[in-house]
């Protein structure tokens, strides 16, 4: 009778195992059952916010389920990423993530979250040049000439960021570490805002995600001096490097991906990211992210998990040669 117990015990708890695997595949097939939130830690109009909603948009018409584009700015991108980590894990609260969020633990002494341990990785979305655009009525038109200018006048010239600790702001940074040009931080909250005091002339210049900038370099509004990517961007292609422009070895790349609070199911991770990858390569997508700047890039969620600890260690290193800290 003993033998024949744990014989009975030993099938149901096999059963179980198996039920609960069963229910684990079938509840991945069913999602989305229900409307996924993209968080953005920024303001509307920049460049996170604009690849967000665009791969939102074919999520949307992939699955009928609306996906809903939640801008949660401030704090330099801390206030979107804490409220995705104190979500559930069940795949329907996402964060849209970008540079900053591998650059914020050098950045601030204190965090309310581990950008690594306290996130999902599912994939990389694309990478980013930033562009060095000045006001049109700044009287240079190169590279070389805008280093030259801005000695002659140190500390005198403005430039605007996205938020302290942005990819512009740190890739400003580099440029100056690089050139020894003195030109002034000022930081916005978000890249739309950086983008219209520049516009208007209240600041001089400034590193915008190539996304953000191109539309009014391509109207006269601006004027683009070079880009910070090894090679030209396809968006302007008559616009060279910086580091060809007169400043050798200069390259500061941004990226953008898709994350999740720690601990999501796995059948959800590869579900989002297949989704998601189908998206960025469909021709018509792929040539709407080139037409603003952005190179797709696509990942397993292994390899974005990789790459972002490199972001961390990349970044820390900028952040200590810049003297950038904030409390």
């Amino acid at each position: 009778m003993g033998r024949h117990f744990i014989l009975q015990f030993a099938i149901s708890g096999c059963l179980a195992v198996v039920a609960l695997g069963v229910a684990h595949d079938v509840g991945a097939q069913a999602y989305p059952s229900k409307p996924v939130r993209i968080v953005v830690p920024y303001p509307p109009g920049g460049t996170t916010d604009i690849l967000t909603r665009l791969i939102g948009q074919k999520l949307t018409e992939t699955w009928g389920q609306q996906v809903i584009i939640d801008n949660r700015a401030g704090a330099g991108g801390n206030i979107g990423a804490e409220a995705v980590v104190r979500s559930p894990a069940d795949g329907y609260t996402l964060l849209s993530a970008s540079t900053v969020h591998t650059v914020n633990p050098s950045l601030y002494r204190k965090l309310g979250y581990d950008p690594l341990k306290d996130f999902t990785a599912i994939t990389l979305l694309a990478q980013v040049a930033n562009i060095l655009v000045v006001h049109p009525s700044l009287p240079v038109k190169t590279v070389k000439e805008f280093i030259a200018f801005a000695k002659k006048r140190p500390g005198q010239l403005n430039f605007s960021s996205a938020g302290n600790g942005s990819a512009p702001h740190l890739t400003a940074e580099m440029f100056k570490m690089k050139t020894g040009v003195n030109i002034v931080h000022v930081p916005y909250k978000g890249a739309a805002p950086a983008m219209v005091d520049l516009i208007a002339g209240h600041v001089t210049l400034t590193f915008a995600t190539a996304p953000s900038a191109v539309p009014y370099v391509q109207s006269g509004r601006l004027r683009a001096l070079g880009v910070s990517s090894a090679k030209r961007i396809p968006a302007l292609p008559a616009v060279p490097t910086i580091a060809e422009a007169g400043v050798p070895g200069y390259e500061a790349i941004g990226w953008n991906g898709l994350t999740g609070p720690a601990g999501m199911p796995q059948p959800v991770v590869d579900r989002l990211n297949a989704e998601v990858v189908k998206i960025l390569i469909a021709p018509d997508v792929s040539k709407r992210l080139s037409d603003l700047g952005l190179e797709p890039r696509t990942s397993t969620p292994a390899e974005f998990s990789e790459f972002l600890k490199s972001e961390v260690v990349k970044w820390a290193q900028v952040v200590k040669d810049s003297g950038a800290r904030l409390d």
